[in-house]
């Protein structure tokens, strides 16, 4: 299931029949995203006439190209390759006309990878605000809303400089309810957040605001362009592959397998804790009631849970999700789960996500792990390690979220 959920957002499958018809003048191909090496092939095995480019994606993400460059750069934490890649592709989208065509292949990632502070911001207060971000709690949409504000490219401002030409961005969601404004921070996209809504972000989780960011953010002339700015009606965003679809083509396989699937919500944010909590009574519900549906089934969702990190231990979201749905189902019999993120990198580790069995607390114990201790250290990755049930994938080259699914078995 989690396969098929990956492979309907594949880059070689949903980016060709998406493609453009050619512009009278040039093509130039930029992008930023975890997909963004195997976007920019996609395009590269499809197009039909000359183009050049420049794509950033993440260390070890790229893939080999012959007319567009990819280059590799940090995520979560943007560096200075980032800030070259930025560099380099403003000034590649300056200059161009209404003949030509910037064709901009944006996915999740990029937000971090496209990484050109803003005027009076240095690329140390980027890093700094960002770190904290990750470990605040905050969701994806605050978080993209206070980059926008401190970058040069992020919020339609990389559109806009790239005015008069037609701007056609290829997107692939990783971001709940698919608002372009968010994926990857929306540099082809108008911005209805505010400096004053950044602000307000950072005050919410505690996040200290040097002086020198602070009046970047106060200042009026900074402010990103919103919706209805004439000069972004040369854009066209398209959305190429969302969780929906991956979800959709996860439900395929388990029904083709015999059990019933049911989408809960492809959008699910919240602490990974608390989320893990839901689904465990649900589940619960099915194994011994048959509500709100009957075993055998699979309950599938995506979404992209936080987690407010209060411990010193390892592990993303999904194997913070799954480590809670294991303490919460206690050895339930005939229950399984899989949490991962598509993208093949659970938070800042090497692995996906982890898989659930009946017998994951029983085979822990006698290794003298203990999962309500794990937990409360945030230390999913190590409690998985433990007992062998980390799912490695290494980089998928693509990125719709997370995907969760709980098989309940007949009884």
């Amino acid at each position: 299931m989690f396969a098929a959920a990956v492979e309907a957002a594949s880059p070689a499958v949903c980016v060709p029949e998406h493609l453009p018809e050619p512009p009278k003048g040039k093509t130039v191909v930029i992008g930023a995203g975890k997909a963004g090496g195997a976007m920019a092939k996609a395009v590269e095995d499809h197009w039909d006439g000359p183009l050049e480019g420049l794509v950033v994606t993440r260390y070890a993400h790229g893939l080999p190209t012959e007319k567009i460059e990819v280059i590799e750069a940090g995520h979560p934490v943007p560096d200075s390759a980032g800030r070259e890649a930025a560099t380099r592709i403003l000034k590649m989208v300056g200059g161009l006309t209404e003949d030509d065509l910037v064709l901009c292949l944006i996915s999740g990632g990029g937000s971090a990878l496209l990484a050109m502070p803003a005027e009076g911001v240095s690329l140390e207060d980027k890093q700094a605000i960002n770190k904290a971000l990750l470990r605040s709690g905050a969701t994806i949409g605050e978080m993209n809303s206070v980059r926008k504000h401190l970058s040069a490219v992020k919020g339609g401002r990389l559109a806009m400089a790239a005015a008069p030409a037609k701007v056609v961005s290829l997107m692939i969601s990783d971001v709940p309810n698919d608002d372009p404004s968010i994926i990857a921070s929306g540099p082809t996209v108008a911005d209805p957040s505010s400096g004053a809504d950044a602000i307000a972000i950072l005050k919410k989780y505690d996040i200290d605001i040097p002086d020198n960011v602070l009046a970047v953010l106060q200042d009026e002339a900074n402010e990103t362009p919103k919706p209805g700015d004439p000069r972004l009606a040369s854009v066209e965003n398209i959305m190429i592959a969302t969780p929906q679809d991956s979800l959709e083509a996860a439900a395929k396989v388990a029904e083709e397998a015999g059990y019933t699937p049911m989408i809960l919500s492809n959008c699910i944010e919240g602490e990974a804790s608390d989320v893990a909590l839901v689904h465990a009574g649900i589940a619960r519900q099915v194994a011994e009631f048959g509500q709100p549906t009957k075993a055998p089934c699979v309950l599938i969702s995506g979404g992209e849970t936080t987690v407010t990190v209060k411990g010193n231990g390892r592990g993303g979201r999904n194997a913070e999700f799954l480590l809670a749905l294991t303490v919460a189902l206690d050895g339930h019999e005939g229950i399984y789960a899989l949490a991962a993120d598509t993208d093949g990198i659970d938070g800042t580790e090497d692995n996906a996500g982890a898989i659930l069995t009946p017998d994951s607390l029983e085979r822990a114990a006698e290794k003298g792990v203990s999962a309500k201790d794990y937990l409360a250290d945030n230390n999913g990755y190590n409690f998985f390690s433990a007992i062998g049930d980390l799912v490695v994938t290494g980089p998928t080259r693509t990125n719709v979220n997370d995907f969760r699914a709980i098989l309940v078995d007949k009884p």
